[in-house]
């Protein structure tokens, strides 16, 4: 067969939510993930193919994945941080130390389509769930393994973004050039990482639909943060520079950073020639386009100190707000520096209905929509995050039933 027969799967009770089209089948509808990962880049991942439509089963230990136990913030008393990745999947707690359990993670996996793990490389095999173990049983399973630094040399590293961020050069970029290095503000690498995940599953999956094989897909968060960090780091592979920090400042591009208004900081981005013309007419200032200095990009890079003030002592004439609506309606990109609520009410403002309830009663949880539209086969948000084991009683039984078709 050239594509796997999928098994009989319990029902979910699914949820009514705010989603226009709740009972959409979705583009990944038919496939089991089984998801042995914890904490954010594997969760971020597997919530990510749940709205798309995939039947994840999330396996946790008996103590449950660590970010339920990451407060404060809350939600009653659930963790905020759990909650924010956690949608759309169904809980079983396993331990995994107990042949019992060990063997009804193994027949999961026996039936899944995806299995996605962030163990320290070859943690799952004292528990017969490592790749070449499982891919006997089902050689069509696609076996994604999230590490830090990778299953050679780096295995024996723990894998933590803040540690990535600072080994891979991020730290050294972020925060004023005279102050002490910065981590980002959020868990950058995991959060990328768990996007490359999604991208190498969907990719093997295709593969997977053509030859009917399945594949290790390996990614780790150092490789995810080298490529993530672009243009530095073409900077220093391709142009042998090593960049360092320039506080909100960008190395290439001016003015591309924040000016200060009449009431707050404003970013101003005129990244093009024809960008920073325009944005010298919006100011008033129409002759420093012409000005030599001024002229191109390279020129506004090299004399940027000759041009900051200049921008500056026309910026604070106004608020940032009103400059907002000024530059942007001339094709200026700009924006004020808001807090995150800010951030969702400019998202409201624009139509992107960026909060979605999942769940219903004392169940139902606000989440941030996912980030992908669709014009046929929309995400769909039918279960809330699970508690602990909550179908663990049904999966069980499941499990431990016959199945009424096999992988082919």
């Amino acid at each position: 067969m050239s594509q796997s027969a999928h098994p009989a799967r319990p029902d979910s009770t699914h949820t009514t939510t705010t989603s226009p089209t709740p009972d959409t089948a979705g583009p990944l509808s038919g496939v089991l993930v089984a998801d042995f990962s914890r904490i954010l880049a594997g969760p971020y991942a597997t919530m990510l193919l749940a709205d798309l439509g995939a039947d994840v089963v999330k396996v946790e230990g008996p103590g449950g994945d660590d970010t339920r136990t990451w407060t404060p913030p809350v939600r009653g008393e659930v963790s905020t941080y759990y909650l924010g990745i956690n949608r759309g999947k169904r809980s079983i707690a396993l331990d995994l130390r107990t042949e019992d359990d060990a063997a009804l993670a193994r027949e999961l996996v026996r039936r899944a389509d995806v299995l996605i793990e962030n163990m320290k490389p070859g943690g799952m095999a004292k528990y017969g769930l490592d790749f070449a173990s499982v891919r006997r049983d089902n050689p069509g399973l696609v076996y994604t393994s999230i590490t830090g630094f990778g299953s050679g040399a780096g295995r024996h590293v723990p894998g933590y973004d803040l540690m990535v961020q600072a080994v891979s050069g991020l730290m050294s970029l972020t925060g004023d050039p005279d102050g002490p290095p910065y981590r980002a503000g959020i868990s950058v690498f995991d959060v990328m990482a768990g996007n490359h995940a999604v991208i190498g599953i969907l990719a093997a999956l295709r593969h997977r639909d053509t030859t009917g094989e399945g594949q290790l897909v390996e990614v780790n968060l150092l490789s995810s943060a080298l490529t993530g960090l672009v243009n530095h780091s073409s900077a220093y592979v391709a142009g042998g520079t090593v960049p360092y920090r320039m506080g909100n400042a960008h190395p290439s591009v001016f003015p591309y950073e924040p000016f200060p208004t009449a009431d707050h900081d404003l970013i101003v981005t005129a990244a093009n020639d024809g960008q920073f013309r325009k944005l010298c007419e919006v100011l008033g200032a129409p002759a420093l386009a012409d000005d030599p200095r001024f002229a191109r990009n390279a020129d506004r890079t090299a004399h940027r100190a000759q041009l900051r003030p200049l921008l500056t002592e026309r910026l604070v004439t106004r608020g940032a707000l009103e400059w907002f609506e000024l530059l942007v309606a001339a094709g200026v990109p700009s924006g004020p520096i808001n807090t995150l609520d800010g951030g969702f009410a400019m998202a409201e403002r624009f139509g992107l209905d960026p909060v979605v309830t999942v769940g219903e009663g004392d169940r139902a949880v606000p989440t941030t929509r996912h980030p992908i539209r669709f014009s046929a086969t929309p995400a769909a948000y039918r279960l809330p995050p699970p508690e602990l084991d909550e179908h663990g009683a049904r999966l069980r039984a499941w499990l431990a039933g016959p199945e009424e078709t096999a992988h082919g």
